[in-house]
């Protein structure tokens, strides 16, 4: 069996990983950032001629970033958020060959996400926030897909997934408004100083859904959080079947 923790952010999904490790400590736990074999999230996804020239580009730091590389097909994988280097710009560079954020056109996105699918064959892992958040936030915010378009390409997924032994627990989250401003205030410096939030209102700000909307600022970022909830719901529901337990956000119990 793997595990899907999904849910909205602030809707307890790391919690709830640490929770199943504890109780599963023969899985292992994959999070944003991590080398995963089902999701790409803060990682570069590069050609092996991009690759080198990051070597290059990089060369103090060589050792670090090959550490933190690992080889798939054509490709390498950077997990670059990993490497701790005092080296101005390296991160922001890197996250240029991230699948997300619009740097990859909706047909070779799909079949990015949708080839590592197919050749994960992988058991007992927790995987969190591996199967919606940035897929669909990227499909929402810089694709500009419809709701439905979007269920058409969760049914492609179910297909990629099928005869593999997986339970999406999803964390439905009653007050959205709340849980930000929890992690508001728990992804804040000691001095008080938001770290996250700022980097969240300009990523959507940003946007081209967004942007095209002339949509900006927190009430327009809760209203997106709510829309993308009722649409994962909906993909739950009227794709994943069975697969999908629903779980309220902060108020549920792992015991069975």
């Amino acid at each position: 069996m793997n595990y899907f923790i999904e849910g909205l952010q602030g809707s307890g999904k790391s919690t709830l990983v640490r929770r199943l490790s504890e109780k599963y400590p023969d899985y292992k736990a994959i999070c944003e950032g991590d080398y995963s074999p089902v999701e790409l999230a803060w990682c570069a996804y590069v050609d092996k001629e991009t690759y080198s020239g990051i070597l290059k580009r990089y060369s103090d730091i060589r050792s670090e970033i090959e550490e933190k590389s690992i080889k798939e097909g054509a490709h390498m994988i950077i997990c670059y958020t990993k490497i701790i280097a005092d080296m101005p710009g390296f991160h922001k560079d890197l996250e240029k060959y991230e699948i997300y954020n619009g740097n990859l056109d909706s047909d070779n996105f799909k079949e990015v996400v949708l080839k590592r699918l197919y050749n994960w064959n992988g058991n007992k892992y927790i995987f969190e926030c591996s199967l919606f958040q940035n897929i669909v936030e990227d499909m929402i915010l810089f694709q500009k897909k419809s709701d439905q378009e979007i269920v058409d390409f969760y049914a492609e997924v179910k297909e990629a997934l099928a005869g593999k032994d997986y339970q999406i627990l999803y964390l439905e989250s009653s007050d959205i408004a709340s849980n930000i401003d929890f992690i508001r205030k728990e992804r804040s410096d000691d001095k008080g100083n938001e770290m996250w939030f700022p980097l969240m209102i300009g990523y959507f700000n940003n946007s081209p859904y967004a942007k095209e909307k002339g949509l900006s600022g927190t009430d327009a970022l809760l209203e997106h959080f709510r829309h993308r909830q009722e649409l994962e719901l909906r993909i739950c529901k009227e794709v994943f079947g069975k697969n999908y337990t629903l779980l309220k956000a902060k108020n549920y119990s792992i015991s069975e």
